[in-house]
């Protein structure tokens, strides 16, 4: 699965995420690159990152500055039971 997120980092949190299926990584890619077009084009300074994994919970461990406050990255993420 891919995650296209468009992460807003002054405000600390993602604006928008969209998932794509692993077959659709042409569409995902252009999904990228004109989201980050558009934003370019109106002067807006965000992150715009396309991530593969499983699952949106591996995503969510593996990149957790982009589902977190700084608070909770300043602790040890809590311990998986799976």
């Amino acid at each position: 699965m891919l995650f296209l997120i468009d992460y807003d980092p002054r405000a600390g949190q993602i604006v928008e995420m969209n998932t794509f299926a692993d077959t659709e990584r042409d569409s995902a890619h252009h999904a990228r690159l004109e989201r980050e077009l558009d934003l370019h084009r109106k002067g807006i300074n965000r992150e715009v990152v396309l991530l593969q994994a499983a699952d949106e919970k591996a995503i969510r461990r593996t990149h957790r500055r982009y589902f977190e406050t700084l608070e909770q990255l300043s602790h040890p993420p809590k311990a998986s039971n799976s």
